[in-house]
């Protein structure tokens, strides 16, 4: 996670199941009772003597439905160890986890979790990778598989064209690709990228969203790939860092989803939140770069708790908690589309910097308490 929001123009964003009483008196009544309580008496006793394999399939029922995951960075020296990681996820019922190497120690522990794994390849693995992918996968993918509950491959982060390694990231991801072919789990595990928002260079309003000329070569043949392979982008978005940039402009109650009215209208689509204008205008841009139907998944979003402006404790918590209850609704332009969206991150991390803010965006500190009051589902 970097600052990558300075120079891309969001300063600008400030201008189931059918119930019918019809044939209820057929309805067996008695049997309906009896099944109930024979259920309720199931779950009690198993409660009573394995109250362990009760959490794991409540767990497991809310998994299936949840939009919300969680980033386990690393960068630290005072973490807890993986299996105690492992169930503070059970125990705050959440269902995903970013991880952003693949981690052994994470992976064994994550064996039979039922928790959705985007685990990602190291941005200096990229060139190893873009020649041949055998090993990465014989090593950190196939051994765990039948265990781990992989869900998304993010072949880099944040690599822009600029850098090294740009011309690495669409090799890798389709020798890995290629890999999962082989290995008969392509549909299973989708291959992904990781970008940040500096890619975008137009974005005002959301509808004119664009990959800047420079980002265009690079991230449109990624786009063409996603769309073929049926793949997501995944997108780091921080509201906390368009607002850092402009705040003459971009109004705080915008960036934390507290704006009582439309501040931006694109067309018959109104925002209320700079988070929804940033994920719409991705998807504008992603269309206008031959990726009509290639889905958005929020793979980073967070605000740090202190170190710098506007990072305390009640804003964070004002921001993850609208945060987690706006996913659920979708966009202005995909409304009712819940979108997978990845806090970050679950500890504040002493390790990394140079900015003070990048060691606070945990949502629990290291010694497992939430510094919040809020709810993951």
């Amino acid at each position: 996670m970097r600052i990558g929001l300075l120079d891309n123009g969001y300063g600008r964003f400030v201008g189931g199941c059918c119930y019918s009483r019809r044939n209820t008196h057929h309805l067996p009544t008695t049997r309906i009772v009896f099944s109930s309580v024979a259920i309720i008496l199931l779950f009690y006793f198993l409660f009573l003597f394995h109250p362990n394999l009760v959490t794991l399939i409540l767990f497991f029922y809310a998994a299936s439905a949840q939009s919300i995951g969680v980033c386990y960075g690393q960068v630290a020296n005072n973490l807890p160890p993986e299996p105690e990681v492992i169930k503070l996820y059970h125990s705050n019922r959440i269902g995903k986890m970013r991880i952003y190497n693949p981690n052994h120690s994470v992976l064994e522990a994550l064996r039979l979790s039922n928790i959705e794994l985007i685990v990602g390849v190291a941005n200096e693995d990229l060139q190893s990778i873009a020649n041949s992918a055998t090993d990465w996968v014989q090593r950190n993918i196939l051994p765990y598989a039948p265990d781990v509950k992989f869900k998304y491959i993010a072949v880099g982060n944040e690599i822009k064209p600029q850098n090294a390694e740009s011309s690495y990231v669409l090799p890798a991801m389709q020798n890995i690709y290629n890999e999962l072919v082989a290995a008969n789990l392509q549909t299973q595990i989708k291959v992904s990228t990781a970008i940040d928002l500096s890619l975008l260079g137009s974005s005002y309003p959301p509808s004119s969203g664009l990959f800047s000329a420079t980002a265009a070569p690079y991230i449109s043949p990624i786009i063409g790939f996603l769309a073929n392979t049926n793949a997501p982008l995944l997108a780091n978005v921080y509201t906390y860092f368009g607002y850092l940039a402009d705040p003459a402009n971009i109004k705080l109650s915008y960036a934390l989803f507290t704006e009582p009215g439309v501040v931006v209208r694109d067309g018959q689509f109104g925002y209320q939140n700079l988070f929804g204008a940033i994920v719409d205008t991705l998807y504008y841009a992603v269309e206008k770069a031959g990726g009509p139907n290639v889905e958005i998944v929020v793979s980073e979003s967070g605000w740090p708790s202190e170190g710098g402006e506007a990072a305390t404790v009640d804003n964070a918590t004002t921001y993850l908690r609208n945060l987690i209850g706006n996913v659920k609704g979708g966009t202005p332009r995909k409304p009712g589309k819940a979108i997978e969206t990845y806090l970050f991150a679950m500890f504040d991390e002493n390790q990394k910097g140079p900015a003070e803010t990048e060691r606070h965006f945990g949502l629990f500190s290291p010694d497992q308490v939430l510094k919040y009051q809020i709810s993951f589902d």
